[in-house]
C-alpha cells in the first residue's frame, strides 16, 4: 500500500505539471501569440547588502500563506528555492540570527505548505546536491508552497505549489533562488517537477526561458544594487560585445567559459603581471562568493598582490597594512573570456578593480570581522569557478531556448535610465509590444487544463485504489494484481521541458535518472534531517576557516523542528 501511495503521489505531481502544459498550449496558440507576448519581469533587489562573506545585494521572496518575507541570494547553478528554516538559528547563535540570515521561513505557519514525503524518514529531507564538488554536503527539508518574487506589495509574480527547501547549514548563510530551469526529481518513478523558471514560461508570464543577472557592489556609484530580469535584460547595465557562448554539454556546468588570460596592472602602470598562461574552462556560478583557480595561478596572485595563503583558515586573509597598500596602488585584474581556448575566437575582457576583491568575513564565519581576498585554490578542474565576486563587474545573460549565454563588462553610467529588452522565444521573435494581460484563451486554457488534470486524477484514484482493493478480495489473481499495478505506470511519462515553446531545453528530462543530490537515499538515517554537518575530510579546496570558524556542526537534536 505504501508503494501504491508513492505512485499516486508521483502521478499527482505529474498531473499538476501536465495541467500547466495543457493550459499553456491552449492559452497561447500561435494566433494569440502573434499579437502580444508577456513582458520581462524585473525582480527588485531588497535594498540590503547581506551575508557573512561580502556583503552582497540580496533579493526578497514571499513564501507560503500568509506570506513570509525572506531575503535570498541568486544562484545561477541552482534550480530550486532554498530558505532558512527555524532550525538554522539555535540558542547558541546571535540574538539577531534570523535577521542576519535574511529572515526565517516557518513552514508550520504556512497553511499552504505541502510536505514532501518521499524521503525514507518521511520528513522530506534530501541532500541539496549544490556545490558538492566544492565539499559542501548540506541537506534541506523539501516541500511545496506558494512563492512570490519581491516584497509584499511589489506586484511580483506568484506561483503556487513550487519546490521549496528549508535549510539550516550555515555555509549557505542566506537562502538561494535558483535560476536554472532544470526540473527536480524526488522519486524513483522519474516524474520531474518543473522549476520556478519553467513554470513562469509555461504559465505565459515571461516571453522566453531566459534571464539576466549581475551581482551589484558597494564600491561604485554609492552602492549599486544587484539586477535580475527574467525573460529579458537591461541594456543600460552593460557594454555590448559580439561574444555568444554555447551551453556546455554537461547541464550542471552549462555556463562554462574559457578563461584565456588573466592579467594584473596597478593604477599607475608601475606593476604588471600575467597571472594565467594557459587557457582553462571555468563555471560561472553566483551561488558562491569566491573565484576558484589552479594552484599555480593562485601563487601568481600571491606574488602580484602580496597575499598569503592561511593554511588554518584555508583562505587569504588581508591585514590592515596590506589593505592600505593595495588600496593605494589600486591594481585591477582583467579576465579574458571566450567560448574556446583558441586565441582567434571572439573574446571579451572583464576588468575588476581591487575593491571587488576587498571583502569582509563576518561572524560566525570568523570570530571577528576580517578582510579577505576571495580567491580559492582549486584541487581539480571541476572546481574552477567564477563566483559572485566576478559578477560584481560582469553582466550575465542566459537563453535556455537557444542554449547560449553572453558575458559583458558592466556599464557604470550614473543615473542611467533602465532599458529593459525582451528576449523572445525563437518561434515568437517577431511578437509585438509586450503585455501582461491574459487573453480570453488563457482563462479558458487554465480552466480546461485543470479539468483535464482533475479528471485524470479521478481515473487514477479509481484505477489504483478502488480497483486494486476489489481485486485483492480474490486471492487467486494476486499475482495478476501485482503485474497490473506495476505496469500501469508508463515509464516514459514525464514532463519534457523541451516541449516549451522555442528550441529544446536539454536538461535531465530524458535520462531517466533522478537529479544529482536528489536521488532517494535509502541509507539516510532518520535523525539526519537538516543536519548541516560538513565532513572536513571532504572539504578539499573549500574554505574551512578551520581555526577561526565559528560555525559548528548542527546536532540532529537541534533540528527537530
Amino acid at each position: 500500500m505504501e508503494r501504491l501511495r508513492c505512485r499516486l503521489f508521483s502521478i499527482t505531481i505529474y498531473l499538476l505539471s501536465f495541467s500547466r502544459c495543457i493550459s499553456a498550449s491552449i492559452a497561447s496558440p500561435a494566433t494569440a501569440r502573434g499579437s502580444t507576448t508577456p513582458a520581462p519581469i524585473v525582480v527588485p533587489a531588497s535594498q540590503s547588502f547581506e551575508g557573512i562573506d561580502g556583503p552582497w545585494s540580496s533579493f526578497t521572496l514571499q513564501i507560503g500563506s500568509p506570506a513570509q518575507d525572506v531575503n535570498v541570494f541568486i544562484s545561477t547553478a541552482g534550480y530550486q528555492t532554498l530558505v532558512v528554516a527555524p532550525e538554522g538559528c539555535t540558542s547558541s547563535d546571535a540574538a539577531n540570527c534570523a535577521q542576519l540570515r535574511g529572515g526565517i521561513f516557518n513552514r508550520n505557519q504556512s497553511t499552504t505548505w505541502d510536505p514532501n514525503t518521499f524521503s525514507p524518514n518521511k520528513t522530506g529531507t534530501f541532500a541539496l546536491g549544490l556545490e558538492e564538488n566544492l565539499g559542501y554536503s548540506a541537506n534541506g527539508e523539501f516541500g511545496f508552497d506558494k512563492v512570490a518574487l519581491g516584497w509584499q506589495g511589489s506586484g511580483g509574480p506568484s506561483l503556487n505549489h513550487q519546490v521549496v527547501a528549508g535549510i539550516a547549514d550555515k555555509h549557505f548563510y542566506l537562502g538561494m533562488f535558483g535560476l536554472n530551469p532544470r526540473p527536480s526529481n524526488f522519486s524513483e518513478f522519474n516524474v520531474p517537477i518543473s522549476s520556478y523558471m519553467s513554470n513562469l514560461k509555461i504559465d505565459y508570464m515571461i516571453p522566453s526561458l531566459s534571464w539576466a543577472y549581475t551581482a551589484g557592489n558597494q564600491y561604485r556609484l554609492n552602492k549599486v544594487l544587484g539586477s535580475l530580469i527574467l525573460g529579458g535584460y537591461d541594456a543600460s547595465r552593460f557594454v555590448p560585445n559580439n561574444l555568444t557562448i554555447p551551453f556546455n554539454q554537461q547541464d550542471i556546468r552549462d555556463l562554462t567559459v574559457n578563461i584565456n588570460g588573466i592579467s594584473m596592472v596597478s593604477e599607475d602602470h608601475s606593476q604588471q603581471a600575467e597571472l594565467l598562461t594557459e587557457s582553462i574552462a571555468a563555471f560561472v556560478d553566483s551561488t558562491i562568493a569566491d573565484i576558484y583557480l589552479p594552484l599555480e595561478v593562485c601563487k601568481r596572485f600571491e606574488d602580484a598582490f602580496g597575499i598569503e595563503w592561511n593554511e588554518g583558515v584555508q583562505g587569504y586573509l588581508v591585514n590592515d597594512s596590506l589593505h592600505d597598500s593595495l588600496s593605494s596602488k589600486n591594481p585591477s585584474v582583467t579576465f579574458t573570456i571566450s567560448s574556446s581556448s583558441s586565441t582567434s575566437s571572439p573574446a571579451v575582457n572583464i576588468t575588476l578593480p581591487y575593491a571587488a576583491f576587498d571583502l569582509t568575513a563576518q561572524p560566525p564565519l570568523m570570530r571577528n570581522p576580517s578582510r579577505y581576498f576571495p580567491l580559492m585554490r582549486a584541487t581539480n578542474e571541476s572546481q574552477y569557478r567564477l563566483g559572485r565576486t566576478f559578477l560584481q563587474e560582469a553582466y550575465l545573460i542566459a537563453d535556455y531556448e537557444r542554449r547560449n549565454f553572453s558575458i559583458s563588462q558592466c556599464s557604470w553610467v550614473e543615473n542611467a535610465a533602465q532599458k529593459v529588452v525582451a528576449i523572445h522565444s525563437p518561434v515568437n521573435a517577431t511578437a509585438s509590444t509586450p503585455s501582461r494581460s491574459f487573453a480570453p484563451g488563457a482563462i479558458a486554457g487554465t480552466s480546461i487544463g485543470s479539468i483535464v488534470a482533475v479528471s485524470a486524477l479521478v481515473f487514477l484514484l479509481y484505477h489504483f485504489v478502488i480497483r486494486q482493493r476489489r481485486r485483492k478480495q480474490t486471492s487467486t489473481i494476486t499475482e495478476n494484481i501485482k503485474d497490473s499495478s506495476e505496469s500501469s505506470i508508463d515509464p516514459d511519462i514525464q514532463e519534457k521541458p523541451q516541449e516549451i515553446d522555442g528550441d529544446e531545453f536539454k536538461g535531465h528530462e530524458a535520462d531517466g535518472k533522478a537529479l544529482p543530490g536528489l536521488e532517494l537515499d535509502s541509507n539516510m538515517p532518520a535523525g539526519q534531517e537538516l543536519d548541516g554537518k560538513v565532513d572536513e575530510s571532504e572539504m578539499e579546496g573549500s574554505r574551512g576557516w578551520a581555526q577561526e570558524l565559528g560555525i559548528r556542526d548542527i546536532a540532529p537534536s537541534e533540528l527537530a523542528g
